[in-house]
C-alpha cells in the first residue's frame, strides 16, 4: 500500500474563550456542534453542516490548552491562515458586517477563485475561499482599504471579542 493524503482531517485550536470561539466558528462560519469525546477538559468539535460532514474544527480549553503561563496563546504563530473551502461569499460579508467584524477580500491573480480574511476570537486568521464564477453579486473589493495584504494583520482583539459572539 503506498503513502497517501487524503486531506485535512481537523485543526485543532487553543482559546482563552470557549464559549466565544464556539459562537464565531457557528454564528458567523456556520458550523454546527458534532460530538466530542470526553477528554477530560472543556472544548468543542465543530463540522460542516452537509450530511457526510465531519469535525473540522476541534477547539479547546483549559488542561492542554494552557501554556506554561497558565494562559492559552493567541494568534496563529507559524502557521499564517486557515483556509476554508466556502460559498455564499456575499452572505459571508453580511456576516461579518452583522457581528462588526473587520474584514479582507481578494481575488487570486490569474484564477476565478474570490477570498475573504477574517480573524477568530483567538487571533487566528481564516482565509474563506470561494469560486467566483459559481457566486452572485460583486467581485471582491480591491479597494486600498479593503484588500488583503498577505502579511498585514487587521486583527482587532476588541472586535473578534464583541458581545454578538456570545449572544444565543
Amino acid at each position: 500500500m503506498s503513502a497517501v493524503i487524503h486531506g485535512l482531517f481537523h485543526v485543532a485550536i487553543k482559546t482563552a474563550d470557549l464559549e466565544a470561539t464556539r459562537r464565531f466558528y457557528i454564528d458567523v462560519l456556520g458550523l454546527v456542534d458534532a460530538d466530542r469525546p470526553d477528554f477530560g477538559y472543556p472544548g468543542a468539535w465543530l463540522a460542516c453542516r452537509h450530511p457526510d460532514g465531519g469535525a473540522i474544527i476541534h477547539v479547546y480549553a483549559g488542561g492542554p490548552a494552557l501554556g506554561p503561563e497558565g494562559r492559552a496563546p493567541h494568534g496563529s504563530a507559524a502557521i499564517d491562515h486557515l483556509s476554508l473551502s466556502c460559498s455564499g461569499y456575499a452572505a459571508y460579508r453580511e456576516r461579518f458586517i452583522a457581528h462588526g467584524l473587520p474584514w479582507r477580500e481578494f481575488l487570486v491573480p490569474g484564477t476565478t477563485l474570490w477570498q475573504l480574511f477574517v480573524y477568530d476570537p483567538s487571533g487566528i486568521q481564516l482565509e474563506l475561499t470561494f469560486e467566483g464564477s459559481n457566486e452572485a453579486g460583486p467581485p471582491p473589493d480591491m479597494s486600498d482599504a479593503r484588500r488583503y495584504i498577505a502579511g498585514a494583520s487587521f486583527f482587532e482583539p476588541a472586535a473578534a471579542a464583541t458581545t454578538s459572539l456570545i449572544q444565543p
